[in-house]
């Protein structure tokens, strides 16, 4: 039985007739209880400004990624100290994500998102008025911890306030919001640190931020806080699983820069995770009540669909890292202009989201899972075949076709993992849903980098071998860069001829280096495809 008929045929029915029943009278039964009404437009109000906190949380992962050399000038920080203005933010996003289900069993769901949206507005204006580097990366973890909380608590109300095509919108609608937040956010950091300065990225969350805790305040109200469960609250587990999270988050962030296992802090760091993790699944295996219940792995389409959303992490965070540094590196292009060409592909998506609930009516959510990740691998292939010249017009199919393969990837992929599970384990699993997305694209940008380094190696060396001085060709290319170069510098124009003529191998490595690894996350797109046959057939209940 699907999610959406065991809450027509159950639960919420039984619950709005009790309320409607004077005390003392008899439950109805589950085959008499009356269909529960359709979403209203307090419903439809409060999930969309959920929607909202949703995108300024998962935008403000990558809204600063444009912007970094501006911010380490504003806060006399050196290259290597300023990653951490991002690292902060991941590692406290991926530490509270698992956590939500308990604390909106805790608080309640209205109570723990709104907390989260004050909390998270709140230390953006910090973040704007911060001085030092130190300041910098606390407020950005809290500004994390805080948008951690938001994202995975749209779903439980998602799921329990909409049926049917109702509830196949909104994930369309949310899944827009997904890809246009990662899409838009360089490019809007981009345009805000060149118009007014860096601290603009913060303090534009003030005035959205503040209307959508307002909003979900009076609109949104599913559940009720037990504070009962503060009795028997699993710290060590939340301790063990904050140290395993953030010291893995750390490891994956950093070990590309410091030469992994080389690097004394990285080992620290990868022996906490993995000693910490493994007390933390002892301590979830035996504890009566754990901080977070693995058991809903068990679901196979859930462990499945989790997977899915990995891959869709590697994907979507993985391009968005390439692309941009692809224009930056080789096409020299300024912030403005990178985010205008890679926000093709969140146009796309936000043209296409009402077609996707069509689509998921008509055919099977495993086939429109296969469409969309078999164009998005597409998309890869396509876009594999850049040059140095490659720029707007050159990615604008392939950016196109991988919009089209997302927007056939949100709705499914939720649907899969989450449609077939009780209402009761739904705030759990969002959690872990959303943290599978956040660890693919940890893993995802690690394994980039790290792949990024060996492949740049690997065809300079192959390219050299060809740049032989004793060839026509190349000592032409010599003479005539060195004649040029006479008339512009006072210095050896034969040695400055040879500088440039290592800057255009190591362009043309560079460039065959992003192919190779687009073409390695379209080959686990494949792998994702080969993998929907063992996928439970999900009941037909979006024509409802």
């Amino acid at each position: 039985m699907t999610l959406v008929e065991s809450l027509r045929r159950g639960g919420l029915a039984r619950i709005a007739l009790a309320r409607r029943k004077p005390a003392g009278a008899a439950p109805a039964s589950p085959t008499t209880a009356p269909q529960t009404d359709g979403p209203t437009l307090r419903d439809w109000i409060g999930v969309l400004a959920m929607g909202t906190g949703l995108f300024l949380a998962i935008m403000d992962v990558q809204i600063v990624t444009s912007s970094l050399t501006q911010i380490q000038g504003g806060l006399s920080a050196s290259t290597d100290e300023i990653a951490w203005v991002q690292t902060a933010y991941l590692i406290a996003d991926v530490v509270m994500v698992p956590m939500c289900g308990f604390m909106s069993r805790l608080l309640s769901t209205r109570i723990l998102f709104v907390v989260a949206a004050i909390g998270f507005t709140g230390s953006s204006v910090l973040c704007a008025t911060a001085t030092s580097l130190g300041q910098m990366i606390v407020f950005r973890a809290m500004q994390g911890f805080c948008g951690g909380a938001i994202t995975p608590t749209v779903w439980p109300v998602v799921y329990t306030k909409f049926q049917g095509r109702h509830l196949a919108t909104v994930i369309s609608i949310i899944s827009m919001i997904l890809s246009l937040s990662s899409t838009l956010g360089p490019t809007l950091g981009g345009f805000l640190t060149e118009t007014y300065s860096w601290h603009w990225l913060f303090l534009i969350n003030i005035v959205p931020g503040l209307a959508v805790a307002a909003v979900v305040w009076v609109t949104i109200d599913i559940d009720k806080p037990d504070l009962s469960l503060l009795r028997q609250f699993d710290l060590p587990g939340m301790l063990l699983m904050a140290a395993s999270l953030g010291c893995l988050e750390y490891a994956l962030h950093e070990g590309p820069r410091w030469d992994w296992l080389d690097d004394g802090t990285i080992r620290i760091a990868v022996s906490v995770s993995a000693v910490g993790g493994a007390l933390f699944f002892w301590r979830v295996l035996t504890y009566r009540q754990p901080i977070v219940d693995l058991r809903t792995f068990l679901n196979r389409n859930f462990a499945l669909g989790t997977f899915f959303t990995f891959t869709m992490g590697v994907g979507m965070y993985g391009t968005t890292y390439l692309l941009p540094l692809f224009l930056a590196q080789v096409r020299g292009y300024n912030p403005l202009q990178i985010g205008l060409t890679i926000v093709v592909t969140g146009v796309v998506t936000m043209a296409l989201s009402p077609v996707s609930t069509r689509i998921a009516r008509m055919i099977d959510l495993r086939l429109m899972l296969a469409i969309g990740f078999g164009l998005f691998a597409y998309s890869m292939y396509l876009t594999a075949s850049m040059t140095n010249q490659t720029g707007f017009w050159e990615l604008f199919v392939p950016l196109a076709v991988r919009g089209v393969g997302l927007i056939c990837c949100y709705l499914p992929a939720n649907m899969i993992a989450m449609g077939t599970l009780q209402p009761a384990a739904l705030r759990n699993a969002a959690g872990l849903y959303n943290l599978t997305r956040d660890l693919g694209g940890a893993i995802g940008l690690a394994t980039i980098v790290t792949v990024m380094n060996a492949r740049v190696n690997f065809h300079w060396s192959r390219l050299i071998e060809n740049v032989n001085p004793a060839r026509p060709v190349v000592r032409h290319y010599l003479e005539a860069q060195a004649s040029r170069l006479d008339r512009m510098i006072s210095g050896d124009s034969s040695r400055a001829a040879v500088k440039l003529l290592g800057n255009v191998v190591h362009r043309e490595a560079l460039v065959l280096t992003y192919n190779d690894l687009l073409l390695l996350i379209g080959g686990l797109f494949v792998i994702g495809v080969m993998l929907l046959p063992f996928v439970s057939r999900p009941r037909s209940f979006l024509s409802r």
